[in-house]
């Protein structure tokens, strides 16, 4: 089964590189899509210059400043012609992987690939659709900001209220699908509403869930993280839009 590992970028320029080295270092057969998002600092132009070497025949390159080799095989670079958020580049993202599995990894170091083989068994066992990779299971984590974690729990059991699912971490990155769930669901949302949007539709779609730990390094606002309170309101009216409403 071939795994199609779909990365939105936006502004990750002092991350991606690394992001990139640590997904091609896993050993499963994969495609990976890294769909650019109009990025300003630098990370759109370092995407280019690798497609550009992967167009003129070049299987891998240097990168770091020379510290490391990054392969460009199986690799397929999408630029957005401006910033439409993560959901709307996440779309881009299904609607070209050819892969039977489609996982979902952020540019930003928070989450570590190494953790595909726990994310990937229960569906190369046969007992999932979807996975669902938890901050709150027991792995390993960097200790992050309070009210993050205190949002992120009240707005995963808001949705677990709307939805009759048990999850623990509705909002993490780290989401697993069988090719035909993405397939037969049609996503709206452009920004950081993905998240409930995503998990409104799966419970509908009574597709087999699980849940499994992961590591988790949070980011501190001083190292590039993006998302604030107003992310929390739009995820809440979310979680009532297309659970309520849609």
């Amino acid at each position: 089964m071939i795994v199609s590992v779909v990365i939105p970028v936006y502004n990750e320029r002092a991350y991606i590189e690394e992001v990139l080295l640590r997904v091609q270092a896993v050993d499963i057969e994969k495609e990976v899509l890294v769909i650019d998002d109009g990025s300003t600092d630098g990370t759109r132009e370092l995407l280019k210059e690798l497609e550009k070497a992967q167009a003129a025949g070049q299987t891998e390159v240097t990168i770091t400043n020379g510290r490391a080799s990054l392969s460009l095989e199986h690799t397929c670079f999408i630029f957005q012609d401006r910033n439409r958020g993560k959901g709307a580049a996440l779309r881009r993202g299904f609607d070209l992987a050819t892969g039977d599995i489609i996982l979902v990894q952020d540019a930003d170091l928070e989450y570590d690939p190494r953790d595909y083989g726990k994310l990937l068994e229960p569906i190369f066992d046969g007992r999932a659709d979807v996975v669902y990779g938890s901050r709150f299971l027991g792995g390993p984590q960097r200790v992050h900001y309070f009210w993050h974690y205190a949002g992120n729990k009240f707005l995963t059991l808001l949705s677990d209220m709307l939805t009759n699912m048990k999850l623990s971490d509705m909002e993490t990155c780290y989401k697993v699908f069988r090719r035909e769930v993405v397939r037969d669901i049609r996503f709206r949302s452009d920004r950081f509403g993905f998240e409930p949007e995503c998990t409104a539709k799966i419970a509908r779609g009574n597709w087999r869930v699980y849940e499994v730990p992961i590591s988790y390094a949070g980011r501190t606002y001083a190292e590039g993280k993006k998302i604030t309170w107003r992310d929390g309101l739009v995820t809440l009216w979310c979680i009532l839009r297309y659970n309520l409403f849609d």
